[in-house]
């Protein structure tokens, strides 16, 4: 209902002809306002449901009238069940009172917006009568509020103070929004009750701000609760401290409840833990369960395609076997795979794999034999550059063969067209995973379908490096024969224990040694028992078992640090002939035993030193791969030596080449070879080399064999000891440069004297009456050659080759055709040129050597600076073959002094 106020329409005679219809109105209007107050002061005393709002009557006195009923807002989970005081029956006579203070103050305060309301509230008719009225809505009570200030409510022990002039004066400031501020004076009271808050000051107007958000149903949050605080600072301090919210009135019963919620949360926390763990278990348990199938049955099909590949090989090489007498004398391909399919644990630690795949780039030379054609499968890129120097290199051949009236025109013409290099597509496809050749080339579809249609309907076989299993899937889809063996044998019988098993089978002479030791015991006490039974051997080897170019050897001299050696020196002498029992070893055993860790740990040497630190690292490998301990031959001055041979497939062996080793970098690593070997009697080699072929044969084992032995004088009978120290199954740079040294030559060498021959023009002695043109005779030489694939320098990098040729002709680095003398390089790399090999040929040994390491001095003159050093082994191999030289002049003067003597 609204307040009406009649406007006065008065006539210009002053006469009002409805007056007394508006007086009877008005008249009605105060009886109900009056009925009204009449039955809102008899209503008992009891919790309002009703909302004041105070208005202005057109009489200007208070009225209270109900405008709606208030529904209580909807309480949040912590209001509590404390009520505020709403206006009371005092409240409300004190508002029909017509001369109290609150009407004044009220007319007062609301003079302005109450003229404004009664201007026009009631609008006549132009007859003079009451037309009809408009009611227009009243505007926000106290909006104009002229003496607005900061309310100071107050809540003590938590209920608010309601009879204070500040409340009294905000509840009638905000009586529009007074649910909404109800209910955040509520949560107020219920934070303050149950922090047991003394008394907390509010500021109303904060409350107001508030209340607007509630309004949203917005839950407020601590922060703003505290933040309509005036004595905020004493009140935060005492909520957040610690077990605050238990001191209040049912803190008891508060403590309780959080106490069982506590252990009702950690209980179903671990619960849920529990179940969360074994359902991640659950999981895991059925991935790995489900991978572990999947794997099984993928090396299921992998064993299968593996026992099919085998069978394949084995019938291809029986097939070889019968057909081998047409196929070596008939035209062929052969399609050569320089791989090196070590194992993967040696793979991944050389970064120059492909390089040292390359080493064996002079299979090209295969070539000298007219009826064979080549397929090189190239492990690193190849440009124009390096093909056209092996063109002409392959076309030297025809030079050299018509200089000594050797070969038809036909071969002479055709042989660069004889020789195609195929690259695999996938070489630069795996950078991290450092694979072989073969596994690069059972990537490369493209290439392998251009080798098959290359070889389609030819006699054709392939000749790989180190056999690898990938091997298998090459020949297989080629449908071609491999002329080796097969590669779980290969890799068997090439490690050190398997090699073992081969000498003491063949009975050729051999270090003292054990073999396959897995375990550190077993290591100690055979070496203990090895140093008792040979006091002359001062210093031991150790080599792991599937380690390639001596980077898994180890060393020691045991005798030099071992404490008790003097001892047992004296114990052997005590014993005399006796010594060899063991029960007169037995103390010095145990003394040895127990001496042995702390030697081996403190004095032994890794001969490669990137990879095995101390002999904690080493021993670590060479236990789990298994390895052998050997002596080293117990003389000053050792010499070791290489045979290449040939077992072809119906059973007969060939000895393609022997040579000294030459050292840089390592004693143990072999970096070249001055060929043929000069120190050993050729029989004795011949013999022990026939001896471990039939034993190869009866191991399956065909294809190329390296046979590594040690030669020097022994103390005790003053004479040359031999022994058989290494195998390796599979084609070798050796064998590759002794193709090109033959190449470039026509050179033969003799297997049985161990001899290098070549045919040269020699012109023969005219008479001075003669004087005709020279007449020329064909006569045999001797030749020797020094090669290495190994040389490195970094400063190479910076030179073109063209360059590089042109100061090797500047210093008289060249070959000689007609003399059939000089040096031959191999190109091994396009990109940064910092590897080559080198062949050196000449009539003598001496001279042969001379002249290698005049080349290698002369390069590193060229390319060296004092600014730019760069890395190189050229200096080491001067020095090893300086130190060779020393050796050979001094052997050349003795035995001149004893054809002298007698």
């Amino acid at each position: 209902m609204m307040a009406l106020v009649p406007t006065s329409n008065r006539n210009s005679n002053g006469d009002n002809p409805n007056a007394e219809k508006v007086c009877d109105i008005l008249q009605e209007i105060r009886d109900e306002f009056r009925t009204i107050r009449t039955f809102v002061s008899k209503q008992p005393q009891k919790e309002p449901t009703t909302s004041v709002y105070h208005l202005e009557p057109p009489n200007i006195k208070q009225l209270a009238i109900t405008d709606k009923t208030l529904s209580s807002p909807p309480l949040i989970d912590h209001i509590s069940s404390g009520t505020l005081t709403e206006p009371s029956e005092k409240d409300l006579n004190l508002l029909f009172a017509p001369n109290k203070h609150y009407e004044s103050t009220t007319l007062e305060s609301r003079k302005s917006s109450a003229n404004q309301t009664l201007k026009g509230s009631l609008i006549a008719t132009n007859s003079g009568g009451i037309g009809s009225l408009v009611g227009r809505p009243l505007p926000t009570p106290a909006s104009n509020f002229e003496y607005k200030k900061t309310f100071r409510l107050i809540i003590q022990n938590g209920s608010t103070k309601d009879q204070t002039e500040d409340f009294l004066q905000f509840r009638q400031f905000y009586c529009l929004m007074w649910g909404s501020i109800v209910t955040v004076l509520r949560i107020l009271e219920k934070l303050m009750h149950d922090y047991a808050i003394p008394v907390a000051f509010i500021n109303g107007e904060k409350v107001s701000e508030l209340a607007q958000t509630i309004e949203f149903e917005h839950k407020p949050t601590l922060e703003e609760l505290l933040s309509t605080l005036i004595n905020r600072d004493e009140v935060e301090e005492l909520i957040k401290k610690p077990g605050r919210r238990f001191f209040g009135s049912g803190g008891k019963e508060r403590a309780a409840i959080a106490i069982q919620s506590f252990w009702r949360c950690f209980r179903d926390r671990r619960a849920y833990i529990r179940l969360r763990k074994r359902k991640w278990a659950a999981g895991v348990i059925a991935l790995t369960w489900l991978t572990h199938v999947k794997l099984s049955k993928v090396r299921r099909q992998l064993k299968i395609i593996r026992n099919r590949q085998v069978d394949v090989f084995k019938t291809k090489q029986n097939e070889l076997r019968r057909k081998w007498s047409s196929i070596s004398t008939n035209r062929r391909v052969i399609v050569h795979i320089p791989s090196l399919g070590l194992s993967h644990r040696i793979r991944r630690k050389l970064n120059n794999l492909p390089v040292r795949e390359n080493y064996q780039i002079g299979r090209l030379c295969d070539l000298d034999d007219s009826n064979v054609d080549i397929i090189y499968v190239s492990p690193m890129s190849i440009n124009e550059e390096i093909l056209q120097y092996y063109n002409k290199l392959m076309n030297l051949r025809s030079s050299i063969e018509q200089n000594t009236e050797q070969g038809s025109s036909s071969t002479v013409l055709n042989t660069s067209e004889r020789f195609m290099i195929v690259v695999p597509e996938a070489l630069h496809s795996f950078p991290m995973h450092n694979m072989c050749l073969a596994t690069l080339l059972k990537y490369s579809p493209r290439a392998l379908k251009r080798i098959k249609n290359l070889i389609k309907g030819r006699d054709a076989y392939i000749v790989t490096g180190v056999s690898h299993a990938d091997d298998l899937y090459i020949a297989e889809y080629l449908d071609i024969p491999i002329f080796g063996c097969e590669p779980e044998v290969s890799y068997l019988y090439s490690t050190k224990s398997g090699s073992k098993r081969i000498f003491e089978a063949s009975k050729v002479p051999v270090p003292f040694g054990e073999y396959d030791i897995y375990n550190q015991q077993h290591l100690l006490e055979s070496l203990a028992q090895l140093i008792v039974e040979h006091l002359d051997v001062q210093r031991w080897l150790f080599k792991i078992d599937d380690d390639f170019d001596g980077l898994g050897i180890a060393y020691c001299d045991v005798v030099t640090y071992l404490p008790c050696y003097k001892n047992v020196l004296k114990e052997a002498a005590r014993f005399g002939d006796k010594w060899s029992n063991r029960w007169a070893q037995e103390h010095s055993y145990a003394k040895i035993l127990s001496e042995l860790p702390d030697v081996l740990e403190q004095h032994t040497i890794c001969v490669n030193k990137t990879e095995y630190n101390n002999w904690q690292d080493y021993l670590k490998v060479f236990l789990a791969q298994g390895g052998i301990v050997e002596a080293y031959p117990p003389s000053d001055s050792v010499t070791a030596i290489t045979v290449c041979l040939s077992i072809e497939p119906d059973g007969h062996h060939t000895i393609i080449c022997s040579g000294d080793h030459l050292h840089a970098e390592s004693q143990f690593s072999c970096w070249g070879l001055s060929f043929p070997q000069s120190s050993v009697e050729s029989h004795e080699l011949n013999l022990y080399c026939a001896q471990i072929v039939e034993q190869c044969k009866q191991r399956d084992i065909y294809g190329y064999v390296d046979i590594d032995f040690v030669t020097f004088i022994d103390a005790k009978t003053d004479k040359q000891q031999i022994w058989v120290v290494d195998l390796s199954i599979g084609y070798s740079e050796h064998v590759s440069l002794s193709r090109v040294t033959r190449f470039v030559t026509t050179g033969h060498f003799d297997p049985q004297t161990h001899l290098f021959t070549t045919k040269v023009k020699q012109a023969k002695r005219l008479r001075n009456w003669q004087g005709s043109a020279p007449e020329y005779n064909t006569v045999e030489r001797n030749r020797y050659a020094v090669w290495s694939s190994r040389l490195h320098h970094s400063n190479l990098s910076v030179l073109h080759y063209s360059v590089f040729f042109q100061m090797c002709r500047a210093h008289g680095v060249g070959f000689d055709i007609r003399e059939q003398q000089g040096s031959v390089f191999t190109l091994l790399e396009c990109d940064r040129h910092e590897n080559i090999g080198m062949i050196t040929i000449g009539d003598t040994l001496q001279n042969t050597l001379s002249n290698f390491a005049y080349n290698l001095n002369a390069i590193n003159q060229e390319i060296t600076t004092a600014s730019m050093k760069g890395r190189s082994n050229f200096i080491l191999a001067i020095n090893d073959i300086e130190n060779i030289l020393g050796i050979t002049q001094e052997n050349a003067s003795n035995g001149s002094t004893a054809m002298t003597t007698s």
